[in-house]
């Protein structure tokens, strides 16, 4: 199976943190030692395993998962970029620190990334830059409703796609306004783990450190932003590319506004579907899809295979969009939050 090898040299606690800790990070004074107790392992070999995992790049960091459309306000983007001016214009966008992701996928659409930012209008000034900079007008595409929204799936083992366990999938709304119930030290603990907890026996007490707050105060505040959803997970973010997802496909379908939550909860429930979303059309840009899914995998003919089984439940045209170039791809950024 493609790129194999890169689990070659993984010990038994590396390859239980992939395994069972890319969400469920303990949320205590020592992670590290929690960790070992589970897995049977020293508290410095828990260490040791996570620093491994990041110096190979298999793990980008480790830490709390937001969800941007909550907590300030994020889209989806592409431009039209000729063959000749991709890499320039990539390079535009990419300089742009509200700028998350920057794939090149096989569309006349040919760069889609992500704008995040604590406002709308902080997101819609950084989609105007790019446009003056550019001089490419951006098709902007906000998620409007969330079916399946999760990239922790496993990765050991040689599946040629990624599926990972279903709980229930229910039509989420986004909520441009929805961040109204977090408090300033929410929004400080955001800010300063927007790039990974310290790596250190006390991650949590050395993060309150940095904000001048009581580090009791700071784990129940995680705690509560995952209950309320502003935190998806915490854990061990995988770098899915590394551990040989290289067939990964956005797929577009043009779905009626009448069937989209029921091609939606059934998209989302695949186990082989990693993200399932709604985001609005645009009939004016020659864009009429409605429904967005991705299949990540280790193999294209078994990308391809499911994209057909599942063209084949549903009487809706769709394209599919292969990445073909990974231009940027970082946590997202919340500076301007407490504006």
């Amino acid at each position: 199976m493609q790129n194999a090898g890169w689990q070659a040299g993984l010990g038994r606690v590396e390859r239980a943190i992939l395994e069972q800790y890319q969400s469920g990070w303990p949320v205590v004074e020592r992670p590290f030692e929690a960790i070992g107790a589970a897995v049977d392992a020293p508290e410095p070999a828990v260490s040791a395993a996570v620093e491994g995992l990041l110096d190979r790049s298999l793990v980008r960091r480790v830490g709390p998962v937001f969800d941007p459309p909550r907590i300030g306000s994020s889209t989806l983007a592409a431009v039209r970029a000729p063959p000749d001016r991709v890499d320039a214009v990539a390079q535009t966008i990419d300089a742009h620190d509200r700028v998350t992701h920057d794939y090149e996928r096989d569309s006349e659409w040919t760069l889609w990334f992500v704008v995040t930012a604590g406002s709308r209008d902080r997101r819609d000034a950084v989609l105007a830059d790019i446009e003056r900079e550019t001089g490419l007008e951006p098709l902007v595409l906000p998620m409007q409703t969330a079916y399946y929204v999760d990239l922790e799936f496993p990765v050991l083992g040689s599946d040629p796609l990624a599926t990972g366990e279903r709980t229930t999938v229910d039509p989420t709304p986004i909520d441009a306004h929805a961040a109204d119930d977090l408090t300033p030290l929410d929004e400080q603990i955001i800010l300063a783990s927007q790039d990974g907890l310290p790596l250190s026996t006390t991650p949590y007490r050395d993060l309150a450190e940095t904000i001048d707050a009581d580090p009791d105060r700071v784990r129940a505040r995680l705690d509560w932003m995952l209950d309320r959803g502003y935190v998806k997970r915490i854990g061990a973010v995988v770098d899915h590319r590394a551990t040989g997802f290289t067939a990964n496909c956005m797929v577009v379908w043009d779905v009626p506004a009448a069937a989209l939550d029921d091609v939606g909860t059934t998209f989302g429930a695949d186990p082989a579907v990693t993200l399932c979303y709604h985001r609005p059309q645009r009939p004016a840009r020659d864009w009429p899809y409605s429904l967005f899914t991705m299949i990540h995998g280790r193999d294209r003919a078994a990308v391809d295979a499911k994209i057909d089984a599942l063209d084949a439940s549903v009487p809706y045209g769709h394209q599919r969009l292969y990445t073909t170039a990974v231009h940027k791809q970082t946590g997202a950024r919340y500076e301007g939050l407490l504006d």
